[in-house]
């Protein structure tokens, strides 16, 4: 079971790009896509993700060309969630989950406090929030992949200069303590869990040719919960896909 997390900066973008024969050759069982900035209705080569096999689930904002999430499947789900009950997060689209007979899927797209104080306030509430989601959605759903975008460098080893991002949105104390107890709850980060090389990262900036020197930050993770540990199996970042200023992560299971 392959399941591969995304943050394409754009569908529409990365379909431009030559993404379709990326996923193709991936022959991934679930794509969870963040910050998809299209609605399905804007996109003519659904009949395509169908023709490779997969069912699709959309969860755009409503402000278009913004945010959004979705989950391509090639397991037909038991049910699909599109919300979390906070309208201040519903109307940006920003989780979806897919349940199956073994685990369920969750694609999210956590808010980034880069733009200044009131977007830093608003993924200070959305982290508050998604973690009393999380721990009722567990006491249903124990066997969790929660996979995504979360906007936030764990510990230093996952920031190429942690010094100078000290107070940068993504790499604040709080936000780092925030993941910290997030794990703690019960959850393991996968890509750690086999992997404990430096310099590993799955977003660079535009600016400075930052991912060709590999200046990045590890920010988009395959959390699963400890109920999930005996069915991992590998775990990797996938920079050559160059689809995005993100690119994606793989999370192996058998079962």
């Amino acid at each position: 079971m392959k399941i591969i997390t995304y943050n394409v900066n754009g569908i529409r973008s990365a379909l431009n790009k030559n993404w379709l024969t990326w996923l193709q050759a991936t022959d991934a069982d679930i794509v969870c896509l963040q910050e998809i900035k299209a609605s399905p209705d804007q996109l003519t080569e659904l009949h395509l993700l169908e023709q490779l096999g997969y069912q699709h689930y959309w969860n755009p904002a409503q402000k278009k060309g913004y945010s959004g999430t979705a989950i391509l499947t090639k397991h037909t789900p038991k049910h699909v969630e599109y919300q979390c009950g906070f309208d201040e997060y519903d109307c940006e689209g920003r989780i979806i989950r897919a349940d199956f007979e073994d685990f369920s899927v969750m694609s999210t797209y956590f808010p980034s406090g880069s733009s200044g104080d009131l977007r830093q306030a608003f993924k200070f509430r959305y982290l508050d929030h998604f973690q009393e989601y999380i721990d009722r959605l567990k006491l249903d759903y124990p066997k969790l992949i929660i996979s995504g975008d979360y906007n936030i460098c764990h510990k230093p080893i996952d920031i190429h200069n942690p010094k100078s991002n000290a107070n940068s949105s993504g790499f604040l104390p709080e936000e780092r303590e925030w993941m910290e107890n997030f794990v703690n709850t019960g959850f393991i980060d996968s890509f750690r869990h086999f992997n404990r090389e430096p310099h590993q990262y799955t977003w660079w900036s535009f600016r400075a040719n930052a991912r060709n020197k590999n200046l990045g930050w590890r920010i988009d993770y395959n959390m699963v919960s400890k109920e999930m540990e005996p069915y991992l199996k590998r775990s990797a970042i996938l920079p050559e896909a160059k689809h995005s200023d993100h690119c994606p992560v793989l999370l192996e299971l058998k079962f």
